[in-house]
């Protein structure tokens, strides 16, 4: 679980610690995952007296485990309407990854981009131990085989890649 030595507000950097495989990362946050950690941490310091050095605590002041953060999760979804999908009847932690490396692969093929240096950017940023294992994604969603498909259509057809 993250301490509040691995979340760095001012660089906006994540020191991942525990990994697959007891691997160590650094990730880099966006602005506004910076933005709304800084505010959690501020309400957070006003509202609990920290019992440890956890970055989530739970209202009495002890770190958050991964059960009651997927509590949590599960709530949230239920209250926005949120329905799950695929094999699980249940949101999962994992379902956010999932949800970021798809959309980003959207977007990629959506704009036009390089979708072997995007997948490669995505691999190292998600951690992934071998690059394949990002590519899974481009078989796995509907919408992503569909822009795939058309890309290479006209690629074939001489047309741009």
């Amino acid at each position: 679980m993250l301490t509040t030595t691995d979340v760095d507000l001012h660089s906006g950097i994540l020191h991942i610690r525990e990994a697959k495989f007891h691997q160590q990362r650094l990730v880099p946050l966006h602005p506004s995952a910076t933005d709304a950690l800084r505010a959690y941490a501020q309400e957070r310091d006003q509202r609990v007296q920290p019992r440890c050095n956890r970055f989530f605590l739970r209202d009495d002041g002890s770190g958050a485990n991964q059960p009651g953060i997927l509590y949590a999760l599960q709530t949230l979804c239920q209250h926005l309407g949120w329905q799950p999908r695929g094999d699980y009847q249940r949101h999962r932690l994992h379902d956010l990854r999932h949800t970021f490396i798809v959309r980003r692969l959207l977007r990629c093929y959506e704009e036009g981009g390089d979708i072997d240096s995007a997948v490669l950017a995505l691999s190292t940023y998600v951690g992934h131990a071998k690059v394949s294992d990002t590519y899974w994604y481009v078989t796995g969603i509907p919408e992503l085989m569909a822009i795939a498909a058309e890309r290479f259509h006209d690629y074939s057809q001489g047309g741009a890649r």
